[in-house]
């Protein structure tokens, strides 16, 4: 007999695959209640609606996400290639995060924006990043790099070919590191 805490964490991990692969709009409770060996009855009961469930279930991927990472003030452009990393490796954060920006939701600021800021403005004065970057833009635009691969239109980027993920990631993080460079 499962807990509620895990028919929960089952009902989200089942709605995250349903989610992830159809959105909100395409996403069937059904589906979601079967591959959670649940009933649709207690799922309602957990999350209420279908809408409810997709907001848990992005922020939970959210927070996870940005949990994933740490920036190291002397290690900026080998933060990029950690996100990079986790967008290979769990590419249904990223496409959470993206349905809810499609589907119109507002996504809350992850709560480690502050600690992300903080070692920038650091790295900024010791003197491993640009001083003209504003800590805020450059968190922004390091993502962007990171995720650039992830977002790149042509399904032939996406491969499991070791060496060319390999040299992806080498890209974006001399990337990162031309931009943050100083002087």
């Amino acid at each position: 007999m499962r807990t509620r805490t895990e028919l929960r964490d089952e009902i989200l991990a089942a709605a995250r695959v349903e989610f992830a692969r159809y959105g909100l709009a395409g996403a069937r409770i059904d589906r979601i209640a079967r591959a959670a060996s649940a009933s649709k009855e207690r799922l309602y009961a957990h999350f209420g609606d279908k809408e409810t469930l997709f907001r848990d279930v992005v922020a939970t991927d959210g927070a996870e996400f940005f949990r994933a990472v740490q920036l190291r003030p002397d290690a900026v452009p080998e933060f990029v290639g950690d996100i990079f990393d986790l967008a290979q490796t769990r590419p249904e954060h990223l496409r959470m995060i993206t349905w809810a920006q499609l589907e119109g939701f507002p996504l809350e600021k992850p709560e480690i924006d502050g600690e992300l800021i903080a070692a920038l403005e650091l790295a900024r004065a010791q003197g491993h990043v640009d001083p003209a970057w504003e800590p805020q833009q450059l968190l922004v635009l390091l993502f962007a790099i990171a995720l650039g691969w992830a977002r790149w239109p042509d399904p032939d980027a996406v491969s499991t070919d070791a060496d060319l993920v390999a040299g992806c990631r080498a890209a974006a993080v001399e990337a990162a590191a031309r931009v943050v460079r100083p002087g």
